[in-house]
């Protein structure tokens, strides 16, 4: 098993609340690091015919069989439950009772906003990051922009490679081919969880608006052209790519709100969680055809954004990151904030960084004035170091 970095923040909660969600997309990781962090806890898949039958026919009865703590896996498949872990916490505060695993995000957060509020802990995992498939730390994102990474150990593969295979766990624990276990799992997705989420209708036209996202990953969410390009109306494009967000395969990354009085865009931008799936709907088939596809920058700048969010989140964490542009067509990749002071980040996925790639940072930095943090870039080569005022990465350091 490869150890996940969540682990220390989810005991962490469990020891201050009676509940804690773990969400997460499908085949993340939940069930195994949820059994792993808490071996003593009893263990219910709600995925299992007889165990949801019980727990939707008499709830009270269903919970009254554990006297320890448990893990509710897949609760969202139970909703009912909710209201009644309600009770039972109200009755017994005990911290750590039940750690409840979710595949659905909107489903989860209303019921806990609905049943659990203020007694549950919520936390994210995404599938494997870069540093928990090389079992390193990652890099310090507190220091990010003021300081270089220790050198360590190069990755065995190169970045294409990396972004061709993507992070879900079975992918790297069985050594499977990454592009039919991803076949497998959209089918799964789109045929089961879709359908499980909210009735789509038209199961190929979602599947069609799926690829034309991903044929748009880097770019401004333009659900009118979405919904043109797909045949449906905007108001079934929107909730279409509520559906997305909500099952963690896309990142809707939102602007910046601080202006510094230029007019600035305000639609997100939209990125694919993780870059083996996008590559699969894109049609790649190899490390060496990304390397050469046209949309390898905006997939590199994807999984850097990925992986600032899995570092972030790792540590229970809010994301914290955001993009900014104005109407002139100056742009930062990704801004991390930290309160008083924001981070600028950018993105480049070649391997030679020119004084040229500095320039929307310097200009950032200028119109920002007090409120600008240290600059940072990340590139696809291997060194990192120093330059024109800006601590520059490589990606094998995130």
């Amino acid at each position: 098993m490869i150890k996940r970095a969540l682990e220390k923040a989810l005991k962490g909660a469990a020891g201050k609340y009676p509940v804690v969600t773990l969400t997460g997309p499908r085949q993340s990781g939940k069930t195994t690091l949820a059994k792993a962090a808490f071996p003593r806890h009893e263990y219910v898949s709600l995925e299992d015919p007889d165990r949801r039958e019980f727990a939707l026919g008499d709830p009270r009865g269903f919970l009254g069989q554990f006297k320890g703590k448990v893990i509710l896996d897949e609760v969202q498949r139970a909703p009912e439950l909710f209201s009644y872990i309600q009770t039972s916490v109200d009755e017994d505060n005990r911290s750590g009772r039940f750690v409840l695993t979710g595949s659905h995000n909107f489903l989860l957060m209303r019921r806990i906003s609905q049943s659990l509020a203020g007694r549950s802990a919520i936390l994210h995992l995404l599938p494997l990051s870069l540093s928990e498939l090389e079992a390193r730390q990652p890099l310090a994102l507190s220091v990010i922009g003021t300081a270089l990474p220790k050198k360590g150990k190069a990755p065995d593969s190169g970045i294409m490679e990396i972004m061709f295979r993507g992070f879900y766990p079975r992918i790297h624990d069985k050594k499977l081919g990454p592009q039919e276990w991803l076949s497998n799992y959209y089918q799964t997705y789109i045929e089961r969880d879709v359908r499980e989420i909210v009735n789509v209708g038209d199961i190929e036209t979602f599947a069609r608006f799926v690829r034309l996202c991903a044929g748009r990953n880097g770019q401004l969410l333009n659900l009118s052209s979405l919904a043109n390009d797909c045949g449906v109306t905007h108001t079934t494009a929107r909730r279409w790519i509520s559906i997305l967000e909500a099952s963690f395969q896309v990142i809707l990354l939102r602007p910046h709100d601080r202006n510094f009085s230029k007019r600035m865009i305000k639609s997100p931008k939209l990125y694919f969680l993780d870059t083996g799936m996008l590559c699969y709907l894109l049609r790649i088939n190899s490390p060496g055809d990304l390397g050469l596809h046209a949309s390898r920058g905006s997939i590199f700048e994807g999984f850097v954004l990925s992986e600032l969010m899995k570092n972030r989140l790792n540590r229970g964490e809010d994301t914290d990151l955001y993009f900014w542009r104005d109407f002139e067509g100056h742009e930062i990749d990704i801004i991390l904030d930290r309160g008083p002071r924001a981070i600028p980040i950018e993105v480049k996925s070649g391997q030679t960084i020119t004084e040229d790639s500095f320039k929307n940072l310097h200009y950032w930095s200028r119109l920002a004035g007090a409120d600008a943090g240290p600059g940072a870039l990340v590139y696809a080569g291997a060194e990192s170091y120093m330059r024109s005022g800006v601590t520059v990465y490589s990606w094998s350091c995130l």
